[in-house]
């Protein structure tokens, strides 16, 4: 009984200690990264107790809100340009940037062996809708357009090109049958523990400039504990686990 009295006060007066430190923070996600940082954020909070409020979206979008003053205060974005002008106009705090993922593009479609394993499809005709991110404000959508411009095909496909506010609804029109084909994320097509689904080619490296995903604390968050707890823990190694399972290079 005595030795159950010494080790219960102190584990009492931790527990209290991470209650009362225990805080939420507001964090701008770029659409690709959303489902990765659910799985992320649940262990986030497990460990330290913080919570998260997630708004996922379009990386430019993010940039004009937050320029406006949104109270985001952390932004996980899908470049590496967005968060170097933030902190250049003085929206984020400098020094806080780094790389948390370097994004994969894949081309993707619902039905099963329509996408071949060199992209052909492409430019045939078994198609009617293409479906890509806005380039203006989705940098996977201007990798798509990199993609298109690499083969050739920049003329022939604009008839079929359907744009989406984010990449995440270029996946939402691919997986309703909208368009029969998308350029989309690899992380939103190869779930860990679910099976792919549909057909997909996974596009090389070389025809597209490479998607630096950038995470940087913005000033709303400056003094926000929980804010700069979560940006030390997606530099951990739970958290790199999960952003390899979802496809991401290092």
């Amino acid at each position: 009984m005595r030795n159950l009295i010494r080790w219960s006060v102190p584990v009492l007066f931790v527990l209290a200690a991470v209650s009362t430190r225990a805080g939420e923070v507001s964090v701008a996600v770029a659409a690709n990264f959303a489902v990765p940082l659910e799985r992320i954020g649940a262990a986030f909070t497990a460990a330290t107790g913080h919570t998260l409020k997630v708004s996922p979206g379009a990386t430019g979008k993010f940039h004009s809100q937050i320029v406006a003053g949104a109270p985001f205060e952390v932004l996980l974005a899908a470049d590496a340009e967005t968060p170097r002008k933030l902190v250049a106009e003085g929206h984020a705090v400098a020094g806080s940037q780094y790389t948390y993922a370097i994004g994969k593009l894949v081309l993707w479609s619902a039905r099963p062996g329509l996408v071949d394993d060199q992209g052909a499809v492409l430019a045939s005709g078994a198609y009617r809708h293409l479906a890509i991110a806005n380039p203006k404000v989705a940098p996977y959508g201007a990798a798509a357009l990199e993609v298109l411009k690499a083969r050739g095909l920049t003329d022939a496909v604009a008839p079929r090109l359907v744009t989406a506010e984010s990449i995440a609804q270029a996946f939402q029109f691919v997986s309703t049958g909208n368009a029969e084909l998308g350029f989309v994320a690899l992380s939103q097509v190869a779930v860990p523990g679910k099976p792919a689904a549909g057909s997909w080619w996974l596009v090389p490296a070389h025809l597209y400039g490479e998607i630096r995903q950038d995470a940087v604390l913005l000033k709303a968050g400056e003094k926000n504990p929980a804010a700069a707890a979560l940006l030390a823990y997606l530099k951990s190694a739970p958290a790199k686990d999960v952003i390899r399972s979802f496809g991401y290079g290092p």
